[in-house]
């Protein structure tokens, strides 16, 4: 089973505000993408080294208020979105795998039902759980099973950012690490004790940066 980073997910109010905020922050603007019709949710995207991508994700104010299920990443979730509005927040990090169903097979946790999205001439296969939840809130990633062909983000725009490093933390470190070695993920991201807390390391033309 090879598990890797995918991509990772920044939530925002709108496309708007989490454009100009990630202007700010990391000295880019980033590209708009598509939309997710299946969740009435659209996003902006880049390269972020090592075949992943760097993902804005907002809800979609011109698809129906209500997709017919609870939003990914817990965007329909009042909470969500007023730490939303304040400002662009770390949701998720997302593994890819090339064996959704052993990965689902072996894990500790409710990783949700695997939901079949398409684009285009391409489909993928991801976690979502039917209530829109993230699990351990968002501490352990969603998992993506690609189509065949050239993984997405060869074809997103380079804009000098990369991905360094996913951080964790949680009050019980050691437990949080079990699961994501049962999860064979426990390498690509680093544990530290503190409050339940995700944020992404990123390396920019502003420099180190941490977005959380």
């Amino acid at each position: 089973m090879r598990n890797k980073i995918d991509h990772f997910a920044i939530g925002a109010d709108t496309l708007d505000q989490g454009i100009a905020a990630m202007a700010q922050a990391l000295g880019v603007e980033v590209p708009r993408g598509g939309k997710h019709e299946a969740m009435s949710t659209h996003n902006c995207v880049m390269q972020a080294g090592n075949e992943s991508f760097f993902e804005l994700i907002a809800i979609d104010p011109e698809a129906p208020a209500d997709p017919g299920r609870p939003r990914w990443f817990t965007l329909d979730e009042p909470a969500t979105q007023a730490r939303l509005a304040e400002r662009p927040r770390a949701l998720c990090w997302v593994v890819g795998t090339d064996d959704l169903d052993g990965v689902l097979a072996a894990s500790p946790v409710d990783l949700g039902e695997v939901v079949l999205f398409t684009r285009g001439d391409r489909s993928w296969r991801l976690t979502v759980p039917r209530d829109g939840s993230l699990p351990m809130g968002g501490l352990l990633p969603a998992f993506i099973e690609w189509s065949p062909g050239p993984h997405p983000s060869t074809g997103q725009q380079d804009l000098g950012v990369t991905l360094e490093q996913v951080q964790l933390s949680h009050p019980d470190p050691d437990a949080l690490t079990k699961m994501l070695e049962a999860l064979n993920v426990d390498h690509l991201a680093d544990v530290q004790e503190g409050p339940a807390a995700l944020s992404f390391a990123l390396n920019t033309p502003k420099g180190s940066v941490i977005l959380d």
